[in-house]
């Protein structure tokens, strides 16, 4: 069992602490497996080497952690690229195609391997990059025909609402008219209407035979 220490860390401490805990990072191994080796060879538990790494330690390594870091990515790809190259199908590679023909190559090695795989990857993804033109330039082309369409929707709808003006500026015209006429109208009525009261109302004479005028009631 571990034992639990209450002294204070000691700068022989620290340096145990990263050294193991950078080898972890570079093997692609866990930190706590990291703490947990520490405590076993300094006598500490691995939840207070841990918590030493984060508080104290780490911040005084971070330039060796990313290059460590950096080294375990290379790591895992050596390890794929080396599954890669044990496989039947990479075993069969014997020669790279490029863009002036087929070359053959004698030995296949872990290197050309690479190569290759860097070649056919820039090669898809030219053609991708080549693809996501095309269609960009599909999509500009057609943003400018809905501009264009857009546009022209806009002036029609631009020369329907100045005729909608225009018609309704010339019903308001024949409506005012209208009513002007019927005032008109309504006036001639009432004033043909007292012609014929005032034509009633007057004392009309006749003659009778003897010459003398005669009242008609």
């Amino acid at each position: 069992m571990t034992a639990v220490r209450q002294d204070a860390w000691s700068a022989e401490d620290d340096l145990i602490l990263a050294e193991v805990t950078l080898r972890h990072i570079r093997e692609g191994s866990t930190q706590l497996t990291a703490f947990e080796e520490v405590g076993e060879k300094i006598g500490r538990t691995a939840a207070a080497c841990g918590f030493r790494w984060n508080s104290c330690v780490r911040k005084r390594y971070e330039a060796a952690i990313g290059i460590a870091k950096a080294q375990r990515q290379k790591r895992n790809y050596m390890k794929k690229q080396g599954s890669l190259a044990g496989s039947p199908a990479v075993a069969s590679l014997t020669s790279v195609e490029l863009d002036e023909g087929i070359y053959k190559n004698d030995g296949v090695t872990e290197e050309t391997i690479s190569i290759d795989a860097v070649i056919r990857f820039l090669r898809g993804w030219k053609n991708t990059v080549q693809d996501s033109n095309r269609h960009v330039k599909m999509l500009e082309k057609e943003l400018r025909m809905k501009d264009e369409e857009l546009h022209h929707l806009r002036g029609e709808n631009k020369r329907l609402f100045a005729q909608v003006n225009e018609v309704q500026s010339d019903y308001r015209v024949v409506n005012d008219d209208y009513k002007a006429l019927i005032q008109i109208m309504d006036r001639a009525r009432r004033l043909a209407f007292l012609n014929e009261e005032e034509d009633e109302s007057k004392t009309r004479f006749k003659m009778d035979a003897n010459g003398n005028l005669e009242r008609i009631e």
